[in-house]
């Protein structure tokens, strides 16, 4: 996560906060620890899927837009996995 240009304290709060948006956004109900964890490593797939096809999201502002991206499908393809 550093190499996003931010420190572990702000990628716990981001990715809350991209967690905690794609939890709205996609209606489910997961609770804090979980957004926290879906927000950071939802990051971490995102960038892994976008640099493929060479975009880069750098900055706060870029972690929470791959956080949320990220998050949204892992909740998918959680939701897919339960199906």
């Amino acid at each position: 996560m550093e190499d996003a240009g931010i420190g572990w304290i702000a990628a716990i709060i981001i990715g809350g906060l991209a967690g905690w948006l794609a939890e709205m956004f996609m209606k489910s109900n997961m609770g804090v620890f979980m957004n926290i964890i879906l927000g950071i490593v939802g990051a971490f797939v995102a960038n892994l899927i976008l640099s493929l096809v060479g975009v880069s999201l750098g900055g706060w502002l870029g972690y929470l837009i791959a956080g949320f991206i990220g998050a949204c499908i892992l909740i998918a393809v959680g939701r897919a996995i339960k199906r």
